[in-house]
């Protein structure tokens, strides 16, 4: 039998994460042969992951990146089973050297197939899961680009954000991150009218009729009444229309503009556990 010393299992531990019982563990079943006790870890992994596939994952952390040129920027879901797993610094530490990995990627299946530490992501979450105990995933991804891109993250890491911006102009960080932290707090659903789509469209103004005919309102005015509750609500709910929430005097666009008037925001996006 060989022998196993502490800084093998410490060695083991560096290199999977697992606790130090199941290391020990599993190089006394490998006889010290890493390499079968990492792949006997795995195992344990996939069975531990298929033993809870039908789990609730909604804890975890949100983390949003952005690249050293402040082009591109990705945010990402690592999602757990519980609030106590998700405020672990070495699961925030993965879910933020996972999102360093993903700005490289353009989509969320190429990234689960990308290379980490010499498995893919895929493997690594699963390698995770049994480390941890429970169910580990991606659950959202999200990439923008832009002349200027900025991001947010709320505090505890339970949502983050990306915005970009038209141009990169004095101050446009400071703008990038204010506005990502509006799309935080009052999670629009879309960037401008032109991103709502029709069924939501046709879905409110049904609603905002049949609130008028409840009213008792003619029927020969509930067309023009509509369209100004429907007004009313890409106001409150697209990113750009709605008040600001540092200064409600103005909207989130003549914010932008505040700092230049040509400036405008191109895109955003938000992810959040849940």
């Amino acid at each position: 039998m060989a022998t196993i010393t502490a800084a093998d299992v410490n060695k083991l531990r560096t290199i999977t994460g697992a606790g130090m019982m199941d290391c020990k563990k599993a190089l006394v079943e490998s006889e010290g042969d890493f390499d079968l006790a990492i792949e006997n870890l795995r195992k344990k992994g996939q069975k531990v992951a298929a033993n809870r596939a039908d789990r609730e994952s909604t804890e975890g952390a949100a983390i949003a990146v952005v690249n050293a040129d402040k082009t591109a920027g990705v945010a990402i879901t690592l999602n757990c089973e519980t609030d106590f797993v998700g405020k672990n610094e070495s699961f925030v530490k993965l879910a933020q050297d996972l999102a360093a990995l993903a700005l490289s990627f353009d989509n969320k299946e190429a990234f689960l197939a990308a290379d980490f530490g010499g498995i893919s992501v895929s493997e690594k979450l699963i390698e995770q899961t049994g480390v941890i105990g429970e169910k580990i995933e991606i659950r959202s991804f999200e990439k923008i680009e832009g002349a200027f891109v900025g991001s947010y993250i709320h505090a505890g890491n339970k949502i983050a954000t990306l915005t970009a911006l038209s141009a990169n102009v004095a101050g446009a960080e400071e703008v990038a991150r204010n506005v990502s932290m509006q799309a935080a707090a009052m999670s629009p659903i879309a960037l401008n009218e032109a991103g709502v789509d029709a069924d939501t469209i046709a879905k409110e103004i049904e609603i905002a009729k049949d609130l008028l005919r409840q009213e008792g309102k003619p029927e020969a005015m509930l067309d023009n009444i509509a369209k100004g509750k429907l007004a009313r609500f890409f106001k409150d709910n697209t990113l750009v229309n709605q008040d600001y929430i540092k200064d409600s005097k103005m909207s989130v666009a003549e914010y932008v503009k505040s700092l230049d008037k040509d400036l405008i925001v191109t895109s955003f996006k938000r992810v959040a556990l849940g």
